[in-house]
């Protein structure tokens, strides 16, 4: 029985992402609650935001600001959980894996909010003002968490030797629940500080508001070291897909496979939850579209999940706005609308192989 050819070629892929997006930034920067903006205007506004251009009159420059920072910080979230989950998913060889379901996020968001109360502010605005070390806490107590939780689940998975599929998925629910535990605790217990609760609050469910150049330079400058680890690790997830022994014997470094994808994945998703909150099912999500469009190689799946990402969340937050105006939901929230029925789905297909495990 012949194989089925994916539906599109992969650069045929790329070269559709990478044309779409430009266009879907753009869009976001002209739409807005205080309604649609001319082209000129906002191409004027954008180059102004770098110094290219002279400011756009009164509180019009402002607005267009906050546009271009939202769009460029949800294009890099979702670039980040899109190559986070293609990493995580190729690294266990199961499309059930995500940074959600893993815990990483979970852990990258009880690393943010840690941060969050030993600085005891709002962390909507860490990233934007205050000295050079707050910017860097929220990011760095993220990655730590969130290299913690897929550290700590693959440890517990494993046994003899062998990663158990059905106990990675079960310790990475078990794990969110107690993430989900905590941070409760730390809601309750922080009531009384409007600052750090709304923070808090803010990290949980995420949010895409009043972001600044800040968030979005600390979310591509994470992605871009998470996404150098590609050409060292998508062809040994190839030989991984078969099992880490027949890797090996192909002569496959499979801890440094596994290190450098831990870590890549961890920096993606934590430089995510850091500027933009929980965000789930991206990871999810994109890589099967990717597979379902363009194949299973990870020479193609990891970049076009990278760009897929990027291109799937500012599409789905530009959509929002367009439908629901000012009444928009929290990106978290969304994407769990979605992600969560997508994940029953995944689970009904895989039952054969679930009925297996």
């Amino acid at each position: 029985m012949t194989r089925r050819s994916p539906p599109l070629h992969p650069l045929l892929l790329a070269v559709t992402l990478t044309l779409a997006l430009p266009v879907l930034l753009v869009l976001s920067v002209r739409v807005g609650d205080t309604g649609w903006q001319d082209l000129g205007t906002c191409l004027q506004g954008g180059l102004a935001a770098f110094g290219l251009r002279e400011p756009l009159p009164g509180q019009l420059q402002t607005i267009i600001e906050l546009r271009l920072w939202r769009a460029l910080t949800a294009a890099g979230v979702g670039a980040s959980l899109g190559l986070a989950g293609a990493l995580i998913q190729g690294l266990f060889r199961n499309g059930l894996a995500s940074p959600s379901v893993l815990g990483v996020t979970g852990g990258a968001s009880l690393g943010a909010t840690l941060a969050i109360l030993v600085l005891g502010a709002g962390g909507t605005a860490l990233l934007a003002v205050g000295p050079e070390t707050a910017r860097l806490l929220v990011p760095l107590s993220g990655f730590v968490g969130a290299a913690a939780t897929v550290t700590l689940v693959t440890l517990l998975a494993t046994g003899g030797g062998r990663l158990s599929v059905p106990a990675l998925l079960l310790t990475g629910i078990a794990l969110n629940t107690c993430i989900a535990g905590i941070l409760a605790l730390i809601s309750a217990l922080t009531l009384s500080d409007w600052d750090v609760s709304r923070a808090i609050l803010a990290w949980t469910f995420g949010t895409l508001e009043d972001r600044s150049p800040a968030h979005a330079a600390t979310v591509w400058v994470g992605l871009l070291v998470a996404a150098a680890a590609i050409p060292f690790v998508a062809w040994e997830l190839d030989l991984f897909q078969a099992g880490e022994d027949d890797a090996r014997a192909l002569g496959v470094n499979t801890g440094r496979v596994r290190v450098l994808c831990i870590l890549s994945s961890s920096l993606a998703a934590a430089t995510a939850v850091a500027v933009a909150g929980q965000i789930a099912f991206v990871g999810l999500v994109v890589p099967h579209l990717v597979r379902l469009l363009a194949g299973r190689g990870h020479r193609a799946l990891l970049p076009l999940s990278l760009l897929l990402g990027a291109a799937f969340l500012l599409g789905v937050d530009l959509g929002q706005r367009l439908l629901l105006g000012r009444a928009v939901l929290p990106p978290g929230v969304l994407m769990s609308l979605i992600g969560g029925p997508f994940f029953l789905l995944l689970l009904f297909l895989h039952r054969r192989e679930i009925d297996a495990w």
